[in-house]
């Protein structure tokens, strides 16, 4: 699945005939990294999903997919699908290294979810807007939409 879903998403990008920004939340955040750097494009990452650890010398400890492996449903469609072993492996070979320039960084530090100091370190050097408080679905972000849009230079 993490394999079809970036393709799919490549697909629509390589087809825009006009500018993109990627924008992504929790491991849509992960996705958005991941086909940023692939086609040179800006990112807005919201309480991203992250690996731990220091990225470059290789001593990353990614986020314990292992717990997600099984029978699962969507939450929106109520249709069931399986998470594998091999879906875990395609998320962890996708983690790109951030280039600084391209990515704006929106955290809330009361996220429930994913401790947001693991995308700070791992997104030092990006434009960053950390929050005190909120959540995992990130309570401000209607008050950021206008800047979200000038990012984008919509």
């Amino acid at each position: 699945m993490p394999d079809e879903a970036a393709a799919s998403v490549s697909r629509l990008i390589e087809a825009a005939d006009g500018p993109v920004t990627l924008i992504g939340s929790s491991l849509g955040g992960h996705y958005a990294n991941f086909l940023a750097e692939k086609h040179g494009l800006n990112a807005v990452l919201i309480n991203p999903a992250v690996p731990q650890g220091d990225f470059l010398r290789g001593a990353v400890d990614y986020l314990d997919l292992a717990k997600f492996v099984g029978e699962h449903t969507n939450f929106h469609s109520g249709e069931a699908f399986s998470f594998t072993e091999a879906h875990a492996a395609q998320l962890k070979a996708q983690v790109s290294r951030p280039t600084p320039g391209r990515y704006w960084l929106l955290l809330e530090t009361g996220d429930e979810v994913l401790d947001y100091r693991q995308a700070q370190d791992f997104y030092a050097g990006c434009r960053q807007t950390v929050l005190e408080g909120g959540d995992h679905g990130f309570a401000s972000f209607a008050e950021f939409v206008p800047q979200i849009i000038e990012f984008a230079g919509l």
